[in-house]
């Protein structure tokens, strides 16, 4: 690939919603690099879910399947690597990459954000199997088993009434803290179980399957899985760096184009949204599809540089 005048875009980032981006990019002839460091936020499951024909598959294999698709288009091109950093550079934008500077007209970040699980002992081992964060991804796979949701505020009711005509009971660990009284009611609705102790741990096994919980004071719980609410923050360094619009998600703030405050620069995937959402939606489907919005929306940027075409607002 003659590079000597830059890529249209770089994708910064190998994940559902860099590797979409990429194959847009491609299939409309354009020049495009994807940087890709490893490291996954699906990494510690097995399968991903919520899919279309893609249901149960491995992250990994997607990934490799979504490779091989990118190797037909003769303007993509696949590095291994990190970048570091991402600055202006005249017109366009120049990232240093761990073999050198790489110049771009745009950059598409899709770096994606790291989960941080509450402090439990044995909780990261069980997640993305028997703990996980989200109910659409994984609740399907606890059906029939009593199923634990960990916390007492936010969106512990919530949570319950997904799981309810799932699980064959709903079980709320608030870890020695008072349900808030709008849980409490909706708690009281769904006729869920509530734990009050303390949790001193999680492991494996169990009459389900799944979770064994222990508590500070009482019998111990075996559950099919267990939901529990993480936090998290950006994965790489760019938006704060880029000086990027945030929301009060920590995630950067995107239209449906995906285009960010900085003009040139777009994201897509887990961190980012738009301000409708109160955070990302947080599925390999929805990363996807973020990531070919705002690949489209690279492609108008380009062609109203080139030739006039008017941006969509």
């Amino acid at each position: 690939m003659d590079t000597d005048n830059g890529y249209d875009v770089v994708v910064v980032g190998g994940g559902p919603a860099g590797l979409q981006a990429a194959l847009t990019l491609g299939r409309m002839h354009r020049r495009v690099l994807l940087l890709d460091a490893g490291g996954y936020r699906n990494d510690p499951t097995d399968h991903l879910h919520n899919f279309l024909t893609h249901d149960g598959r491995p992250p990994a294999e997607l990934r490799r399947l979504a490779r091989a698709e990118l190797a037909a288009y003769a303007t993509v091109e696949v590095r291994d690597e990190r970048a570091h950093s991402v600055v202006p550079d005249g017109p366009g934008w120049s990232l240093a990459t761990d073999r050198g500077p790489v110049r771009t007209r745009m950059v598409l970040l899709a770096t994606g954000v790291r989960d941080t699980l509450p402090d439990k002992p044995g909780l990261a081992d069980l997640f993305g199997g028997a703990a996980a964060h989200c109910p659409f991804c994984h609740g399907h796979e606890y059906a029939g088993r009593p199923v634990g949701v960990l916390g007492s505020h936010g969106h512990v009711g919530r949570l319950a009434a997904m799981l309810a005509p799932i699980s064959s009971e709903v079980v709320v660990l608030t870890d020695g803290d008072a349900v808030d009284d709008d849980n409490a009611a909706q708690l009281a609705r769904l006729g869920a179980s509530v734990r009050s102790e303390v949790v001193t741990g999680f492991r494996a096994g169990g009459a389900h399957d799944g979770a064994v919980v222990s508590f500070a004071g009482g019998p111990e719980l075996e559950l099919g899985g267990v939901l529990v609410a993480t936090t998290f923050a950006q994965s790489a360094p760019f938006a704060e760096d880029l000086g990027l619009a945030l929301l009060p998600s920590g995630c950067v703030q995107v239209d449906a184009f995906g285009r960010t405050s900085q003009r040139g620069v777009h994201a897509a995937g887990d961190l980012a949204h738009v301000p409708e959402l109160p955070m990302p939606m947080s599925s390999v489907l929805a990363a996807a599809a973020a990531g070919q919005a705002a690949a489209t929306g690279c492609v108008a940027e380009l062609l109203a540089l080139d030739v006039g075409v008017p941006v969509p607002a």
